[in-house]
């Protein structure tokens, strides 16, 4: 299992003191609220998130969309452009990686588009669940119809174009290998601007925490990439 799955797959642990929280991983968290207070820490339906008792009692596992704290961070509006970004931008790094079962003998080329799965569906479920707490619209879904493509204003960052995509499709064997080995690892270089732009100007922890993620697991696997397109 790779640290950027762990990271947001684990067990979940929320301790709740002094009216803040601390929020290991797997949570997710609202813009500033009124009265400057710090943002609302809501439970996903991943991992649980167990919130501990009073002192000499049992703790409890949070339901789904529970409220269990406050965080001390702030979301900005670089903070959800990140998230808004992101979210279309993983979707076309996996619609790429599920064409490989089909395409690829390689089990190099196999298993590393697992492990683009496994690492980026679980971030996707974070920063949707992130918006929606805010109050923010998640992106459309627009995979299987124009290759994920960005929202209106957001193209570049690597994102493969229709025609690539088709030519994706279209291809096999060798000749498929090579172009998603190209494609991804630009399409990762995209990724780790991106989250650059965040780590520069975000201020949410756990949106900065996610940007910091993406960039070292996605640097990890353009040097893997690099190496089999030798």
């Amino acid at each position: 299992m790779s640290n950027r799955t762990r990271a947001w797959g684990v067990f979940v642990t929320v301790v709740l003191a002094s009216g803040a929280a601390s929020v290991l991983a797997g949570c997710t968290a609202t813009d500033r609220t009124a009265g400057g207070q710090g943002a609302p820490v809501v439970a996903g339906d991943g991992a649980p998130v167990i919130v501990p008792g009073a002192p000499g009692e049992t703790g409890r596992t949070a339901t789904p969309g529970e409220r269990v704290g406050r965080s001390e961070s702030r979301a900005s509006a670089a903070d959800v452009l990140f998230a808004e970004r992101m979210i279309p931008h993983h979707r076309q790094a996996l619609e790429m990686a599920d064409l490989a079962p089909a395409r690829t003998s390689d089990a190099r080329i196999r298993g590393l588009c697992e492990r683009i799965s496994a690492g980026q569906r679980p971030e996707i479920d974070v920063m949707a669940r992130w918006l929606r707490a805010l109050g923010r619209e998640v992106p459309a879904d627009h995979s299987g119809h124009g290759g994920g493509t960005a929202p209106a204003g957001q193209e570049g960052y690597g994102m493969a174009s229709l025609e690539e995509m088709n030519r994706l499709r279209s291809s096999r064997g060798a000749a498929f290998d090579a172009l998603l080995l190209r494609l991804m690892i630009r399409h990762h270089e995209g990724a780790i601007t991106m989250a650059g732009e965040e780590l520069a100007g975000g201020t949410d922890q756990i949106m900065r925490t996610m940007a910091t993620d993406v960039a070292s697991g996605q640097r990890v696997e353009i040097g893997r990439m690099r190496a089999l397109l030798r």
